[in-house]
């Protein structure tokens, strides 16, 4: 789902604009790219909005209590501390269509002037990237080599790994040295680098923690990170088909937060069609919102509780019924 922020800006840049002030934040840019080139510590296009992302997060990202504030918080703590003793590791859970990506999306979006699209955002996927296992030790030496040669030209860099669990096991590994304390590894200062990483796993370990909720009638605000911290940390411990598999990265304990995603029910579906309507310029549409829920799948059987792929195929479920 794309981020829709309108309403969610700050204002600065346009008042800036206003007050012909454009040229002198080009020059300022300009001299900040040249300082990038010749340190470890430079800042580079890291221009932190966090008031622009909790905006988005509220507006936007449909029954994720926990997530929003845990990666909020989290994200701030690290980013105001001016000598932080370890990069920001994070692991994102949950089932398909919860708001993983999306999430990781928008820490993009508002921490770098140029998002997904900033030089010192680096997206890896095990598909485009390490696709074939007979090719391990390649990859462990290509990965390595990428981390460092990023943090080298910018200590303020967000690498990002998605599928972590159709990862090969083995490739993580070299990773370990990057996500502790010390504070210089290979020559490269890295404390200000944020990792984070997004899987399937402890999905259904998740979901059955709402499930049971729901059936004794608790409030889904009323779970806590801690009533499922310790099912999804045994989740990926016990699945050999995790990148973190044998990794020593969750034994040595590097992760600063497991980031639970919880399942979506049907109002929460509907939350995502009205704003993805909204994203296309169209009004509240009553028909093509209960059309795309009745087109969804809810499970289990008996409840017909959670979306099966979350909120991840409204946007095309609309486009069949508009």
């Amino acid at each position: 789902m794309a981020a829709a922020t309108r309403g969610c800006q700050p204002w600065g840049s346009l008042l800036l604009a206003l007050l012909g002030l454009v040229s002198a934040a080009a020059i300022a840019w300009d001299l900040t790219s040249l300082r990038c080139n010749f340190g470890t510590f430079c800042e580079c296009d890291f221009r932190p909005d966090f008031q622009g992302l909790e905006c988005d997060l509220a507006q936007h990202l449909a029954g994720q209590h926990l997530a929003r504030a845990l990666v909020v918080k989290a994200l701030k703590a690290f980013v105001q501390d001016p000598a932080p003793t370890k990069p920001l590791v994070l692991s994102l859970h949950g089932w398909t269509g919860t708001g993983k990506s999306y999430v990781s999306s928008l820490l993009a979006h508002y921490l770098f002037r140029g998002g997904l699209r900033s030089p010192h955002v680096h997206h890896y996927s095990p598909v485009i990237h390490f696709p074939h296992p007979s090719n391990m030790e390649r990859y462990k030496k290509d990965l390595k080599s990428w981390v460092q040669g990023n943090l080298t030209v910018c200590g303020r860099s967000l690498f990002l790994f998605d599928e972590m669990d159709k990862l090969a096991p083995g490739l993580m590994e070299v990773l370990r040295p990057f996500l502790g304390s010390s504070s210089v590894v290979f020559g490269t200062n890295y404390r200000k680098a944020i990792f984070i990483f997004i899987s399937n796993t402890g999905g259904e370990q998740i979901n059955q923690v709402v499930l049971e909720a729901w059936r004794l009638h608790q409030d889904r605000e009323e779970i806590r990170l801690q009533e499922l911290e310790p099912v999804i940390s045994r989740a990926v411990l016990d699945n050999p088909h995790h990148g973190f598999w044998r990794s020593g990265i969750m034994e040595e304990h590097l992760l600063d937060a497991l980031v639970p995603f919880l399942p979506l029910q049907r109002h929460h579906v509907r939350h995502c069609v009205l704003n993805e309507l909204a994203q296309l310029g169209l009004e509240q549409r009553d028909d093509v919102i209960q059309a795309v829920l009745d087109s969804t799948i809810f499970f289990p059987e008996d409840e017909q509780l959670f979306s099966s792929n979350g909120c991840k195929t409204v946007a095309s479920r609309i486009a069949l019924f508009l």
